[in-house]
């Protein structure tokens, strides 16, 4: 199966610094998380939760093919995404 993301919900993880958010592959929830400091190009400053899931929004679709990549590279149970995987 492939890896999809039918649930548009994310949350903020204040304690972690990082947006949380999960994709599928069959019936196996797969979580991932992106850190709050990857998004920086999208909200110069992200002090706030709201600004900090906005800037997830508007970044969505990279976020997702991020994920995606790093799915089909290993086989982890959680996977946290950087700045560096947006690229």
């Amino acid at each position: 199966m492939t890896l999809i993301f039918p649930n548009r919900s994310r949350s903020y993880d204040e304690a972690a610094k990082r947006i949380r958010f999960v994709g599928y592959d069959g019936t196996f929830q797969v979580p991932f998380s992106i850190e709050a400091q990857a998004l920086l190009s999208e909200v110069p400053v992200i002090d706030t939760e709201q600004k900090c899931l906005a800037a997830f929004d508007a970044s969505r679709l990279p976020i997702l093919d991020a994920a995606q990549r790093a799915y089909t590279r290993s086989n982890k149970s959680f996977y946290v995404l950087t700045e560096a995987d947006l690229r």
